[in-house]
């Protein structure tokens, strides 16, 4: 599949079992071998299971065990959610285990906030944009890469139990948690210096994301 341009809008799906658990649109930034780099700014659009829209809503924790629950039965439908506060520019290379986000005050000057590496099953193109599915492990990093938290390692060892996260894909994510950790530790990818991620900005003049039909998402 070709690559896409720069300032293309695309469509990352999570797809659990063939149906699709959240959409989001984003903003194209580069597409070449090494990775697939899109960007989003507050007011994109996006589509998430109701029950995690309702956790973001009234901020209580608790429904997001409640959205896992659904997403092992299979019993969820999607809701409309907003992107909102941070500027956000995702880094998916091919084949990988984890994607790469660096979040941004969305002012002009986009300090960046921090760093997150979410663990997923590698990006598959589509005409859209590109399928993946989130294995709910994550890894905060400062901004100067000086300190790692780990992030919802309950809900990964509930998915576990659940089925949710099978075991490949465990191994799979086991193995890129020293990958990442690696990189972090080298300063290697888009953490490196040279990468020039701590001066990136999104352009004012891009259009805000809009996911396409609804029909043409399913």
């Amino acid at each position: 599949m070709a690559p896409f341009a720069p300032g293309t809008t695309v469509v990352r799906r999570d797809v659990f079992r063939g149906r699709v658990w959240s959409a989001q649109a984003l903003r194209v930034v580069n597409d070449d071998p090494e990775a697939l780099v899109a960007a989003c700014r507050p007011g994109a659009q996006s589509l998430a299971p109701a029950a995690w829209i309702a956790t973001q809503v009234s901020g209580q924790s608790t429904g997001r065990m409640r959205a896992l629950d659904d997403l092992a039965s299979g019993d969820w439908r999607l809701g409309r959610w907003t992107w909102q506060d941070t500027v956000l520019l995702l880094w998916n290379p091919p084949a990988t285990y984890f994607s790469v986000n660096a979040f941004y005050a969305p002012d002009g000057d986009h300090r960046l906030d921090h760093w997150y590496v979410n663990f997923q099953r590698p990006l598959r193109r589509t005409g859209l944009g590109f399928d993946t599915f989130d294995l709910l492990l994550d890894l905060v990093v400062s901004p100067d890469l000086s300190r790692w938290t780990w992030k919802d390692e309950d809900e990964y060892a509930q998915g576990r139990r659940l089925g949710v996260v099978d075991d490949t894909d465990h191994a799979a994510v086991e193995a890129a948690r020293d990958q990442v950790l690696a990189m972090v530790k080298s300063a290697d990818g888009p953490f490196a210096p040279a990468a020039g991620w701590h001066r990136w900005t999104s352009s004012a003049s891009w259009p805000t994301a809009l996911l396409p039909a609804a029909s043409a998402i399913p």
